[in-house]
């Protein structure tokens, strides 16, 4: 059993919802995000995304765009964040994701990426440019590594994908709760209980939410209907607010415990 399915038996055991943390890795810098790390999982986050920055993103919004900018020109690798993942995986207990599109993979090769993220303790692979159908050289080589392959459905998609998508994936599902990109409004809560309850019907696997969510309330709301909630531009938003100033990571773990407190 990896680490993800455990974390969630776990917290159903104890009627508790997953608290899903995304941070831009190399945002500010990666001596920070190897301070934020632990300090997220001390609060009490039950699993990290840790987001490989990338040029050229799709889904993330102006937050994480400009994050994922700034960690660029600092010179963040996905090279480097496999080698930061391997250095904490000694301290850090919870389940890791490795959030990403899948250029930087590619440019890296499917197998030496595969053994690097194992070789690592990379729990999961959210590539979010990579559809399910066009996923297998990946997968050929996560999957034997015991990588989860996480993917994304969102409000738009048809009903006969979310069944093939849902087939497909591993880990976790995660249901985008906004047409649009990340961070940029709220969650539509209404259609996402529906939308939620309609894949429970196709699947066992726990079902997290996010894009949009950013406070406690929000993070109650969505946690009466789904089995976590993902919370990303509001972390790497306060992480900006508080560049350069000594009390960077304590406020931002002071931030995670109060979501997570209406998670328990």
């Amino acid at each position: 059993m990896g680490r993800i399915e455990k974390k969630f038996k776990e917290l159903k055991m104890k009627g508790q919802k997953a608290l899903v943390a995304y941070i831009t890795a190399g945002y500010p810098d990666l001596e920070t995000t190897r301070a934020l790390i632990p300090a997220l999982a001390k609060a009490g986050v039950d699993i990290v995304e840790v987001g490989v920055p990338f040029s050229d993103p799709t889904a993330d919004g102006p937050v994480i765009q400009a994050a994922s900018q700034a960690a660029l020109e600092s010179g963040t690798t996905l090279s480097r964040v496999l080698d930061l993942i391997s250095e904490l995986r000694g301290t850090v207990e919870i389940p890791l994701v490795l959030f990403s599109y899948y250029n930087p993979i590619f440019s890296m090769g499917s197998a030496p990426f595969a053994k690097r993220a194992a070789d690592a303790g990379v729990d999961g692979v959210l590539v979010v440019d990579l559809p399910a159908e066009e996923a297998g050289e990946l997968r050929s080589q996560t999957d034997p590594a015991g990588i989860d392959f996480i993917s994304l459905v969102a409000p738009t998609t048809g009903g006969d994908r979310v069944r093939k998508v849902v087939k497909a994936s591993s880990g976790f599902i995660y249901y985008i709760s906004v047409t649009g990109v990340t961070g940029t409004k709220g969650p539509e809560l209404e259609e996402t209980s529906k939308n939620v309850g309609a894949i429970r019907a196709l699947t066992k696997l726990p079902i997290v939410v996010g894009f949009g969510v950013s406070t406690p309330e929000q993070a109650r709301q969505i946690g009466n209907a789904a089995d976590g909630v993902v919370v990303g531009s509001a972390f790497v938003k306060l992480i900006g607010e508080h560049v350069g100033r000594p009390g960077l990571v304590g406020t931002v773990e002071d931030y995670a415990a109060s979501l997570k407190a209406v998670l328990r």
